[in-house]
């Protein structure tokens, strides 16, 4: 309401200004008007009385005399020099006195008529002087003012009283005008307010042209607003989702160089929660050589295809400057790639290693039998190495083939309830004649209320067997156990030995394939580094998981943990 006070303040003012000027102007007109009509009235009389002194046969002060009874009038009879010739009022115009300079006598000698007010005393009343110029003589006729400002008085106050009710009436008219035009103003800002602020705003009906033109325009925009608003918050939802699922993390910088875009995978690559500020763009890398593409980027020059290694990740960085606005910084994440790299490395040189071996062993023998042609006994030990060493590459082209159809999906266990103590003692059994032969004792510890697990009954047995002679093949003369228990609504099997042990910085990778410990001793005891390999994808492929645990001199255990579909 302060715009309605303000506009009801200012049109007030106006009209008070207004009607000032009006009252000031028609006093001011009427005065003149009424001392014009006065002075022309004396003036008449001064030429009448002019006419009957040149016809004047005796004395004209007896004719004065009676002009002047009962009159307020004075009048007074000169002569061309100014010297009064004939006067009734010696006080304050003696006979004979000189009055020239006077100026309405100075004004009737030079133009024939001069009127002039003033007050003949300063207690005397003001009054108007009128001559005219009859032949050789001036005849002057005064009369008070007092009239004519008593007329002005009642006048004026007759226009301030009416002036007073028109300002009055003028002012209730201006509030309410004001009230009925500020409102749906003061409405119309609450809601350009409302849209400022992404709020549902209330348009006003004010019945005047001019204004519901101006809340119709408002409306409108408002729904366009809304609609361009809407299309520009699904554009920048879609744009900030399709940043959110890149794999590649995406970091945004304004000028100054600070965060305005991060995510998820950019939070990942640098080791930020979500939900944390992330440092300004200068000091978000540690190492030297990121630091070196931010300033480029600062200093506008892009980089591309940059190789860094962060945190003890690989990352290939690729930056755009955008002038004032900052710079874009796309990371894309090489470390599983070089991880993949070197393992197909090390694949490649592992299984050329353990097929070179046993061939060489092949060849060798194969090509003595047929150059030397040695007796029976020898022969037969020298086939018998060559079986040996073919077995050797088939079990490794199996354990191969076996992986591949794991991790390509080809192959899907088929759980159902399989009884652990009774795969655990088929294993035992099939192994017995090489734990005896190693003098090592195979137990089984399974509880009679041990949950059953579900599991493919093929897979089941593959592990353990894998797991119990991998323990028969590093646990000479010792003791390998079977067991099982309930855990976390599944079931964990186990398989543990009273070996030498694995060593910690060995622990992280003894399930990948190829990996050993100790490789001279594996490939003396026959194994080819998948056993462990194809433990792991067999659990992990039934929603399971394995671990393991060893300290050097006390033995190793495998658990792996299948879950329970019918547990709570």
């Amino acid at each position: 309401m302060k715009f309605a006070g303000r506009l009801v303040a200012g049109t007030v003012a106006v009209l008070f200004f207004t009607v000032t000027i009006l009252v000031w102007t028609a006093g001011r007109t009427l005065r003149d008007n009424l001392e014009g009509g006065f002075a022309h009235t004396l003036e008449n009389e001064a030429r009448v009385l002019a006419t009957a002194a040149a016809g004047a046969d005796g004395d004209f002060t007896e004719a004065l005399r009676r002009f002047q009874e009962g009159s307020s009038h004075r009048v007074t009879l000169l002569n061309r020099d100014g010297v009064v010739l004939v006067t009734l009022d010696s006080a304050i115009s003696p006979r004979g006195a000189v009055e020239r300079d006077l100026p309405e006598v100075q004004a009737a000698l030079a133009n024939g008529t001069g009127a002039d007010t003033r007050r003949d005393s300063p207690l005397a009343p003001a009054r108007m002087h009128v001559a005219v110029l009859a032949g050789m003589r001036v005849i002057r006729v005064s009369a008070p003012t007092d009239p004519l400002e008593t007329v002005v008085r009642e006048a004026r106050t007759a226009m301030l009283g009416a002036a007073f009710l028109a300002l009055l009436i003028g002012s209730l008219l201006a509030l309410v005008a004001g009230r009925s035009i500020a409102l749906p103003l003061t409405q119309i800002t609450t809601a350009a307010r409302a849209i400022s602020q992404g709020q549902l705003p209330r348009f006003p009906r004010s019945g005047v042209p001019d204004i519901d033109g101006l809340v119709q325009a408002l409306r409108q925009m408002h729904r366009q607003m809304d609609e361009r608003f809407g299309a520009l918050r699904a554009e920048q939802a879609a744009s900030a989702a399709l940043v959110e699922a890149m794999m590649e993390g995406v970091i945004a910088a304004d000028g100054r160089g600070r965060i305005t875009t991060a995510n998820e995978a950019a939070r990942r690559l640098l080791g930020y929660d979500a939900g944390v500020a992330l440092p300004d763009l200068p000091t978000l890398f540690r190492a030297k050589a990121a630091r070196e593409v931010v300033n480029a980027v600062r200093e506008g020059r892009p980089v591309q295809d940059r190789q860094l290694e962060v945190d003890g990740r690989t990352l290939l960085v690729n930056a755009r400057p955008l002038g004032k606005d900052g710079a874009v910084l796309v990371l894309h994440d090489l470390t599983e790639l070089r991880r993949l790299e070197n393992v197909r490395r090390d694949f490649v040189a592992n299984v050329s290693h353990e097929l070179k071996t046993p061939l060489t062993s092949i060849s060798g023998y194969a090509e003595t039998l047929l150059a030397d042609a040695p007796d029976a006994a020898t022969s037969q030990d020298f086939l018998q190495i060559i079986v040996s060493n073919a077995r050797r590459m088939q079990r490794l082209v199996d354990g191969l083939l076996d992986l591949s159809r794991i991790e390509s999906g080809r192959w899907q266990p088929r759980p159902e309830p399989v009884e652990v103590a009774t795969t655990a003692r088929d294993v035992i059994s099939s192994l017995a004649d090489r734990a005896i032969a190693r003098g090592v004792t195979l137990d089984v510890r399974v509880p009679d209320d041990t949950p059953v697990v579900f599991a493919d009954p093929d897979a089941l047995r593959q592990i353990l067997t894998n797991l119990v002679d991998n323990s028969i093949r590093y646990a000479p003369r010792g003791v390998v156990t079977c067991s099982a228990r309930a855990l976390d609504g599944g079931v964990e099997v186990a398989v543990s030995d009273d070996g030498a042990g694995i060593g910690s910085e060995h622990l992280p990778r003894i399930f990948e394939r190829f990996y050993r410990v100790d490789p001279s001793r594996s490939r003396e005891e026959g194994g080819t580094g998948l056993g462990l390999a194809i433990v792991k994808h067999l659990t992990e492929a039934h929603g399971g998981r394995v671990s393991a645990e060893s300290s050097m001199g006390q033995g190793t255990t495998i658990a792996c943990w299948f879950p329970n579909p019918g547990a709570d």
